[in-house]
């Protein structure tokens, strides 16, 4: 099982969830999840809603695959291989879409058709993103900066970057060698400890280098190194919000989902009341307005069975 994670049936319904966009987040999801597939070399051939779970990742949602077995690892990759696991998932997503939608349990803003329709064309653009050459000219070796940093705020991370100038040496060709997703987890998990999906972990490190400022204000000294902030953030910031939730309601969502969406809640009630508001005072609205009615998404496995004893035959 995956702690905190929901079968697409259960998502896509819309019963005791309030997802906005649900629709453009489970297709934007789905095509993560196969382009991460990809360049790890891995043949789905079985892409489908019911072989995915679904997990809420700081407003965004993270996709999980649940079945290989017709899967298969290559080097790399052909685009006829790409193609066929393309053509497989928009088939098979129209089809799942289509049943919940005839049983009645699809919510009233999702077109299935819609959906499997765009698969190909989101997965394009994001595999161009992550896998495409770009040439500039030998005076702007900056854009390779910048194109890594593009890269990171996706959430991949680079094993090494190509760049290939021609006989002259007036332009140059970059060749990013991407090499898996989750630059932001690994980061985060570095500094803190803390496991949270990409873009938890991405909206933490975030508050991270926000309570940093706050540091080097407050002290009127240098900013102090990102190791040191961390610890300091996850002592008097993440502990304490997250040692605040009734124990009745901490199991309902994910710990980092808990605190990203105190952080949203709290910029709500600055914009909502023309003035700061701190994590303690949005915490008590948060708790029985957001936390409260939502249904919990923590997975509670049966207690397993126990040793069976036959009697002794003979």
């Amino acid at each position: 099982h995956l702690d905190y994670s929901l079968p697409y049936r259960t998502l896509l319904s819309g019963r005791g969830l309030s997802i906005p966009y649900l629709g453009e987040k489970v297709l934007d999801a789905l095509v993560g999840l196969l382009v991460r597939l990809h360049l790890a070399g891995f043949f789905w051939g079985d892409c489908s809603l019911s072989n995915v779970l679904f997990r809420r990742d700081a407003g965004e949602l993270s996709a999980y695959i649940i079945d290989v077995e017709t899967s298969e690892r290559y080097e790399k990759l052909t685009d006829g291989q790409r193609q066929l696991d393309l053509d497989i998932a928009s088939e098979n997503v129209a089809g799942g879409l289509l049943d919940l939608q005839i049983g009645g349990r699809l919510v009233e803003d999702i077109d299935p058709w819609e959906v499997a329709a765009n698969i190909e064309s989101r997965y394009r653009d994001l595999w161009n993103e992550v896998t495409r050459d770009e040439e500039f000219g030998a005076g702007e070796l900056w854009r390779a900066e910048e194109r890594l940093r593009r890269l990171h705020e996706m959430g991949f991370d680079v094993g090494e970057m190509e760049v290939f100038a021609d006989e002259e040496g007036r332009h140059v060709r970059l060749v990013p060698r991407v090499v898996e997703s989750g630059y932001h987890q690994e980061r985060l998990m570095a500094l803190t400890g803390l496991w949270a999906g990409e873009n938890q972990a991405r909206r933490l490190l975030a508050d991270i280098r926000s309570f940093g400022a706050e540091l080097q204000t407050g002290g009127g000294g240098a900013l102090p190194p990102e190791n040191i902030t961390a610890v300091r953030w996850l002592d008097q910031r993440f502990e304490p919000v997250i040692g605040a939730i009734p124990p009745a309601l901490l199991g309902k969502l994910q710990a980092a989902e808990i605190y990203h969406q105190l952080l949203e809640h709290r910029w709500f009630l600055c914009e909502r009341e023309g003035r700061d508001v701190g994590l303690e005072e949005a915490l008590q609205s948060y708790i029985p307005d957001i936390l409260a009615p939502v249904r919990s998404e923590q997975v509670r496995l049966p207690e397993p069975t126990g040793e069976l004893f036959l009697p002794e035959l003979g």
